[in-house]
């Protein structure tokens, strides 16, 4: 299965801290920091502590943040993300969404499986990311997925954005069900991501046909399961992230794993 494990093994390309230095919210360390993103953020007043970044309050963290947005660092997003020192943890500060990864501060989002059941086995609904989308253009992606908004839960996020990009209804999507969480640590073009990825399945009626609405998806079109698989075992067209999630699903439906064979998936509770 290298095939399908070289997307594993490009989720895990750094150990942390390695080459980054810490990042401190008061007494709470959120985030990893380049060397050379340090050096602007102490010319900017940010303090230093064991080597690394420290700010005081969410204050002086937004400042960093601008400060690496005014220097050509990123772009930002129009959009608030919650800052936490661990998963569930309090909320210390809110970020535009384009910063966190250059400040290496973990973010959440929801990915959805959108499954219809055949005779033959299973199919999945898959979408295309838009040609101007800022990460990665025109890439295949789930019927659903999306960052995880301050103030946002998993499950209210899904809703919001299966209504968003799938035209999907409220009663819908509201009955997928969690499959669980995957996470990374992975240096990309846009920074350290340090993502957490709260994974849903649904069973989609035959009739239902998405409709995209807000612009953030080209198109859609349906799969069969034994054609995404290879999709992914062969060939780059799935954003990175997608590829782990698809992986989890093709090990949770019997796809992958000892002893294991590409055969159509049963009734397995989903």
């Amino acid at each position: 299965m290298d095939g399908l494990m070289r997307h594993v093994t490009a989720a895990a390309n750094v150990s942390l801290p390695g080459h980054y230095l810490r990042l401190m919210l008061g007494d709470a360390a959120v985030g990893f920091v380049l060397p050379e993103v340090a050096l602007l953020l102490w010319a900017e007043g940010c303090g230093r502590r064991d080597g690394g970044v420290a700010v005081a309050d969410a204050a002086g963290l937004a400042r960093c943040a601008a400060a690496l947005a005014a220097a050509g660092w990123y772009q930002p997003r129009g959009e608030k993300f919650d800052v936490r020192a661990v998963p569930g943890g309090a909320v210390l500060a809110q970020l535009d969404r384009g910063a966190l990864p250059r400040l290496g501060i973990a973010a959440e989002g929801v990915h959805l499986n959108g499954l219809v059941r055949t005779a033959a086995g299973w199919d999945l609904w898959v979408a295309r990311r838009a040609a101007g989308k800022q990460l990665d253009p025109g890439k295949l992606d789930h019927l659903v997925a999306g960052g995880i908004s301050a103030g946002m839960d998993p499950r209210g996020t899904l809703v919001k954005e299966a209504a968003e990009e799938a035209g999907m209804p409220a009663s819908l999507a509201g009955a997928a069900r969690f499959a669980g969480i995957v996470s990374y640590a992975m240096e990309r073009p846009e920074g350290l991501r340090r993502d957490r990825l709260h994974c849903f399945d649904l069973e989609l009626p035959e009739d239902f046909v998405p409709v995209a609405r807000d612009g953030e998806v080209e198109s859609f079109q349906r799969m069969s399961l034994a054609d995404v698989f290879a999709r992914v075992r062969d060939t780059d067209d799935f954003k990175f992230n997608v590829n782990l999630v698809l992986i989890d699903l093709f090990r949770r439906l019997g796809m992958i794993g000892p002893g294991s064979g590409l055969t159509a998936p049963g009734d397995d509770g989903i």
